[in-house]
């Protein structure tokens, strides 16, 4: 299995805490980010992602070895939704084993912290009223 990854299947983060196990690693953090039912003080019905696929994988496995430098972390598999992802479901799966907590729950906000800054997935949030918006990389945190 790939630990770098876009797909249209919902998204097991048992998964990817099996591919990034390691017998030397005492951690293993994960993180998934999932479709709430609002944003902006609007009903959300469900959220629609694209990406330019070639460049998003690119970018998602050189955030990967980053991590693996600054952190000194075992392994990291980052797996993003592409399509309609309903209410509940996950976006985005991240999982990272690292010898000590502190190293895998690091790298694992900077993976995510950096996947919402440089790769180039695009989310549009379908609204209660039938209304839409693309929402940049970095969204307001007060939704």
């Amino acid at each position: 299995m790939k630990l770098f990854r876009l797909t249209h299947e919902p998204l097991e983060l048992e998964v990817l805490t099996g591919l990034v196990a390691n017998p030397e690693a005492g951690a293993i953090a994960s993180f998934l980010g999932v479709t709430r039912n609002h944003n902006l003080g609007q009903g959300v019905r469900f959220l629609e992602y694209e990406a330019y696929e070639p460049m998003a994988l690119k970018e998602m496995a050189r955030i990967g070895r980053e991590a693996q430098e600054r952190f000194e972390i075992k392994n990291i598999a980052i797996w993003h939704r592409l399509g309609v992802v309903e209410i509940g479901q996950g976006s985005i799966a991240i999982a990272v084993s690292a010898g000590h907590r502190q190293a895998a729950f690091r790298a694992c906000e900077f993976a995510i912290d950096r996947l919402k800054e440089q790769v180039p997935i695009f989310k549009k949030e379908h609204f209660a009223d039938d209304s839409t918006r693309w929402v940049p990389n970095r969204t307001n945190l007060q939704g």
